[in-house]
């Protein structure tokens, strides 16, 4: 009987002290929410006052959820490696490959260590998520119904995803199912598809006011990105905290933007900043070890539980983890195990991505640059000084180059070893060059200012391919003896519908089918149509229903040397067109079958349609849409609208990424800005917000940024505090 009375006594004494607990957390939200006020624009666009850098960070994270939590919480469950408890079993090894960089404790452990001014920031990004469901308790979650403050931990840079998609999960799972590599078609088969995607990358231009009509330097924020990976906020702390820009769901930092004095736009980068390494394992009475130079090392062993859903069960399925000091064993690789390694440094790097939001002119940023944990992207950069500026790189690290680090090498010899890391001087930099602009379209360094650019023959071969692309070049004639720019001048620069791979590409087509005597009457019309055109894309044009068919059916059918780039491979193709008729006619029929008539003008068919909030959207042939005039930026597009080939009946094309959020930024004694958000605001379906700015997105008719107080003020549609919002 005693022992019952002590066991509810204790059960009681656990209640109330959890209860207690609860109390004391939901205070501690509510006496920080009263800190903080979000003041809603015409848009939706949440522009969050705090006192405190960290009460600014509270209502970011707060209104985030407002808009779009499936999207905050779907970004935690992948980046803490817990996709398979709500995805099943075909997540396990995007589960093991985070696992596999870091564990729940050594995300904890990183957060303990980190400096108190970011432990606040990360205990608000933890609060303002955690109070939004308190508020909201019709809200459920997927699976985390609970965020806490060393979640932030597992962005490597900042960026959701970055450098750790690079790592196959195929490879990842090659090796920990079988202990073999990935088998040869199956990685060809990857290849293949690699290149068919849509680029991935982004757009960053800076204009010297000298070209200017203001005279003001102007700033080009052009990443490409999935729709609706990243929200568009303002938030701002009596603490020198007042940024603006897209926030990936998630971060307590603003990305891509700017505040009054400078800006900063990110491209991904050609640096290599991951090398494998090939260990020779040796095995002793039952112990790992890896020669390294004359000695034997022991390989870190441990165990990696992972749960998965199976139906509506969970169950859990063990892996071993094993890690050299160069990384984690990823994957095999000429039957050698071989590690991955890559920048894993989360508090300063988290520590840069903030900081970066609070400079005030170039000497404070290129300080910042010397964190150098910003390893996936280049920077491009414009402030109220006058100076533009593009850091290409940020994290490299340096190696012997007698080695061709493109190809996994011998981890037995410590002369591969990374030798500590370049500083930024010793990057490719780029400061305030004579001709007056800067361009980077993912493209290569070594013309990112005309002649004024870095030279190849000044770097280590690893700090970038020489690689150029269609956007690079489109780039570079639209820019080169300009000037005059305004903010609404550069808009329209940034959509010149030009689409130079075509250039490259269609009259080789042409070419082919006129030297034929017996031409087929089957595509007389159409290559007469592509004959005649200017290469330019837009709603009307059935010439380019016609290219992108064809340059699409190309890259993925004809014959061509292997390691091309996408540039590579279309002028090839336009010289080489022994494949191209048959190709053509292909996609003729296609077309015909597909909408009757291969006679289909673009809008037709390049399609925006977002019905459902879903992270992954189904699209829908018999469900409202609406055309868009602009091309994939494989064919030079600045105005990037990359499609999706559905497998779920649709036959026409449906965007899912490219330009998302978009801004061009005036810096002068006050900073102007206009801005685009592909969609909307909203991630809920029956919000205003979550489809208004599409029309404007299709037209180009951006719109204008209230940064100001007084200018929020008049654009205001709802004003109020976290937890308060009627």
């Amino acid at each position: 009987m005693n022992r019952i009375i002590y066991l509810l006594a204790f059960i009681l004494v656990l209640s109330c002290k959890t209860e207690k607990q609860e109390t004391g957390e939901i205070q501690k939200w509510e006496a920080q929410a009263a800190n903080v006020e979000i003041i809603r624009d015409d848009f939706g666009v949440p522009h969050i006052y705090g006192k405190t850098d960290a009460d600014a960070v509270f209502g970011l994270l707060y209104a985030q959820c407002e808009d779009d939590f499936n999207r905050v919480e779907q970004n935690y469950i992948w980046a803490t490696g817990r996709l398979a408890e709500v995805d099943g079993e075909e997540a396990l090894y995007s589960d093991l490959r985070a696992k596999l960089f870091m564990s729940e404790e050594e995300a904890k452990a990183n957060y303990e260590k980190s400096p108190a001014w970011l432990k606040e920031l990360c205990d608000a990004f933890a609060d303002g998520v955690n109070y939004y469901l308190y508020t909201h308790p019709k809200v459920k979650p997927r699976l985390l119904t609970h965020f806490e403050p060393w979640m932030p931990m597992y962005f490597s840079e900042g960026s959701i995803g970055g450098d750790i998609e690079r790592i196959s999960t195929k490879k990842i799972a090659a090796f920990y199912d079988s202990n073999m590599a990935l088998p040869e078609m199956e990685a060809i088969k990857l290849k293949k598809e690699k290149e068919v995607e849509e680029p991935q990358g982004s757009n960053g231009i800076a204009i010297s006011g000298k070209l200017t009509q203001s005279g003001n330097p102007l700033l080009l924020i052009n990443p490409h990105t999935s729709f609706y990976f990243r929200g568009e906020v303002h938030v701002v702390s009596e603490e020198g905290l007042n940024a603006y820009g897209a926030v990936t769901w998630g971060q307590f930092f603003v990305y891509q933007g700017f505040n009054e004095k400078t800006g900063w736009m990110h491209t991904s980068t050609y640096t290599d900043v991951m090398d494998e390494f090939k260990e020779t394992i040796v095995k002793n009475d039952d112990n790992l070890f890896y020669q390294y130079g004359e000695e034997l090392r022991p390989v870190q062993s441990s165990e990696i539980v992972l749960k998965y859903l199976d139906g509506k069960k969970l169950k859990e399925k063990k892996y071993p983890a094993y890690r050299t000091h160069h990384g984690p064993i990823t994957h095999v690789v000429d039957g050698q195990w071989t590690a991955s390694a890559m920048l894993w440094e989360p508090v300063k790097a988290l520590e840069q991505s903030f900081v970066r939001s609070k400079q005030s002119g170039y000497k404070g940023f290129r300080d910042m640059m010397d964190i150098r944990t910003n390893s996936s992207n280049n920077t491009v950069y414009a402030d109220a000084e006058g100076n533009i500026a593009y850091f290409h790189g940020n994290f490299v690290p340096k190696r012997d180059v007698q080695f061709n680090y493109e190809l996994p090498v011998d981890g037995s010899n410590p002369k591969t070893d990374w030798q500590g890391l370049h500083s930024v001087d010793e990057n490719i930099l780029v400061l305030n060059p004579e001709n007056g602009w800067i361009q980077n379209c993912n493209s290569t360094p070594y013309t990112s200012a005309l002649e004024f650019s870095p030279k190849k023959e000044d770097y280590p071969y690893y700090m970038s391919k020489d690689q150029e692309n269609f956007r690079g070049v489109h780039a570079i004639e639209l820019l080169t003896d300009r000037k005059g720019y305004t903010v609404d001048s550069l808009i329209q620069l940034a959509h010149d519908p030009y689409l130079p791979a075509f250039k490259a590409l269609i009259p080789g087509l042409v070419k082919e089918y006129n030297s034929h005597d017996d031409k087929n009457p089957k595509l007389r019309e159409p290559i007469e149509i592509l004959e005649n055109w200017d290469y330019t894309t837009g709603e009307n044009q059935v010439a380019m229903t016609l290219a992108h068919f064809y340059g699409t059916a190309m890259g993925s059918s004809a014959k061509h040397p292997d390691n091309m780039s996408d540039m590579e491979r279309m002028t090839y193709f336009g010289t080489h067109t022994e494949e191209s008729l048959k190709i053509f006619e292909e996609v003729i029929d296609q077309l015909t079958a597909d909408f009757v008539t291969w006679k289909i003008p673009w809008g037709e068919v390049n399609r925006y349609q977002r019905i459902t909030g879903d992270i992954v959207q189904q699209f829908d042939d018999t469900k409202p849409s609406i055309p868009i005039g602009f091309a994939s930026g494989r064919w030079g597009a600045l105005a990037a609208y990359g499609a999706r080939y559905t497998t779920d009946g649709a036959k026409k094309l449906y965007g899912t990424r490219g330009n998302s959020f978009v801004a061009v930024v005036e810096f002068g004694e006050k900073v102007k800005a206009k801005s685009i958000l592909a969609g909307g605001q909203s991630g809920d379906p029956s919000s205003h917000h979550f489809d208004d700015q599409i029309v404007r997105y299709k037209n180009v008719n951006w719109k204008e940024v209230p940064f100001y107080r007084e200018d929020v003020l008049k654009r205001a549609q709802e004003t109020y505090r976290p937890g308060k919002r009627k």
